[in-house]
């Protein structure tokens, strides 16, 4: 077993139309939409490449209640907030981790449909997590879905690093290991997590 790969990161944002707007404005790269999930949230995406993304996702204007989800339901400006790996098996991953003293959550189906109204559908690590950042990622697994970043339709940037910041560098450290995952963590009063992407107007930094 290879070690999860990265499937995306999780850009947050209080207001879903601005904060692409924001991006697009910083970038000059216009996200594409991606749907609407049952929970309220609906997202924006751009690919790092065929098997990774970037999602910018907000409350659904669509939707009445305000989600809870990444911590929008008291979210006032954009945070990098999570993101995902994919293993070769999540179910082993998920115990094998357990074992290892780390509790990745139970498993659990998802699914959003496109602008176009095709039914996407995935399992993905849930835990009940109050944190805003959240520098330990969950696990999703696409199954026999299309993964979203194979689409020649999502604009393209670069992804130049990815990293965190956390007071306990060591704590972190552990549980990124138990699930056979490395990332660069240096130390910070608060979970932090933080990205440069290469766009057309230069890098950005996200965070």
């Amino acid at each position: 077993m290879t070690g999860p790969q990265l499937d995306h990161l999780v850009y947050a944002v209080p207001d879903l139309a601005a904060g692409v707007a924001a991006f697009t404005e910083r970038t000059g790269v216009r996200p594409v939409p991606g749907g609407s999930h049952p929970g309220g949230t609906a997202n924006h995406l751009v690919r790092f490449g065929p098997t990774a993304y970037l999602e910018i996702i907000g409350p659904d204007p669509e939707a009445s209640a305000r989600p809870r989800a990444f911590g929008l339901e008291n979210l006032t400006a954009p945070r990098l907030a999570a993101w995902a790996v994919r293993p070769d098996d999540i179910d082993k991953s998920v115990r094998q981790a357990r074992e290892r003293g780390h509790d990745p959550g139970d498993v659990r189906p998802l699914s959003r449909r496109t602008p176009a109204g095709a039914l996407l559908e995935w399992r993905l690590t849930r835990r009940e997590d109050p944190a805003a950042v959240r520098p330990v990622p969950f696990l999703i697994d696409w199954g026999g879905t299309p993964h979203p970043a194979a689409s020649a339709d999502l604009p393209l940037v670069s992804l130049i690093s990815f990293s965190a910041v956390h007071p306990e560098p060591d704590a972190l450290r552990r549980d990124l290991a138990a699930l056979d995952l490395r990332l660069d963590v240096s130390p910070g009063p608060e979970p932090a997590l933080r990205a440069v992407i290469d766009t057309p107007l230069g890098p950005v930094t996200l965070r």
